[in-house]
């Protein structure tokens, strides 16, 4: 909720501020040590104007499809961020493009969707893939949420679009390690109609605008 004291207009000024300064990051994957530190007081300044966040009124806010703009999680230069991922550059040719997160609120539906390229040997051309990791969600604070994890889809776009999706359902409990439950727990530090802010339960910063 948008704290009393400080008008809409402050609040835009300081979100185009913190876009301002993570523009040119890639999401977070060029980040330096000095950049990721900008970017968690540029957060921290809006998380601050806006007040506490209370879920329980504003779960409305969360529907639709949000567009991560960054992340300081992928700093780490692998695309699992914080947790275990593939890397990204030269030792995998895997080019990460956008990523979004479509939540629903009725059917508690909270899935990563990530568009994703991959090398392939010349000369053949790159393979575009999109990966949709389903996820239920529910509140577990005013502004706390839990997602568990329920399958991945991956299916391949442009030129191989045709081929149909393969599905690639949740390990069996007694098959996963124990460290990974598939699930994740993260706090909602700031929202409005536009724009969201997250950090994780490993620490991990991220900022959503809606698309």
């Amino acid at each position: 909720m948008i704290s009393p004291r400080l008008s809409l207009l402050t609040l835009s000024r300081l979100n185009c501020c913190f876009q301002s300064t993570v523009s040119g990051l890639n999401k977070g994957l060029a980040a330096s040590e000095n950049d990721l530190q900008k970017a968690d007081a540029a957060a921290k300044e809006i998380e601050e104007a806006g007040g506490p966040v209370d879920l329980s009124a504003d779960l409305d806010k969360l529907q639709g499809r949000w567009k991560l703009i960054y992340s300081s999680a992928f700093s780490s230069r692998t695309l699992g961020g914080s947790r275990p991922g593939p890397p990204t550059g030269r030792l995998l040719p895997i080019t990460l493009g956008q990523v979004f997160q479509r939540i629903d609120i009725l059917s508690k539906d909270f899935d990563n969707i990530v568009e994703l390229e991959l090398g392939a040997p010349w000369p053949l051309p790159p393979v575009e893939v999109t990966a949709t990791l389903a996820h239920k969600f529910e509140l577990t604070g005013s502004s706390s949420v839990k997602i568990i994890f329920e399958k991945t889809t991956v299916k391949t776009t442009g030129n191989l679009s045709q081929i149909p999706p393969l599905e690639i359902p949740q390990l069996p409990d007694a098959l996963r390690p124990s460290t990974n439950r598939g699930s994740g727990d993260f706090d909602v530090t700031y929202l409005d109609s536009d724009v969201r802010i997250t950090r994780g339960d490993r620490g991990e910063l991220r900022v959503f605008v809606i698309s």
